[in-house]
């Protein structure tokens, strides 16, 4: 006898995850425009929505009941966990790069 236990219906951890990782992805985004045209506020933004991100992915992964398909969206949480950690590693890479540009920019 198989028992199947998988839930298909929007659960409140598959929403939290699924809004975290949109969250992520929107600072990863942030991160490649801040990267590209080295923009102070697109770095800061990028950090700031990688590190929203990451934190509510990690709080879903600890808080979550089941694996896969039990719908306590652990899946996403780890997609948002990844999604915002890479979101502040590039707003933190062109953070650094528009500081040290302006420092080679400045007189004498």
């Amino acid at each position: 006898m198989v028992l199947e236990s998988t839930v298909y219906s929007l659960t409140t951890g598959r929403l939290v995850a699924s809004t975290a990782a949109v969250i992520a992805l929107a600072g990863v985004v942030l991160g490649g425009v801040a990267l590209a045209r080295a923009g102070r506020r697109a770095s800061a933004a990028a950090l700031a929505t990688g590190g929203a991100g990451a934190l509510a992915g990690a709080f879903v992964v600890a808080t979550a009941d089941g694996g896969p398909g039990s719908g306590s969206g652990i899946v996403g949480g780890f997609v948002a966990l990844v999604l915002g950690l890479t979101a502040a590693l590039l707003g933190g890479l062109a953070r650094r790069r528009t500081r040290t540009c302006a420092v080679d920019e400045q007189p004498g």
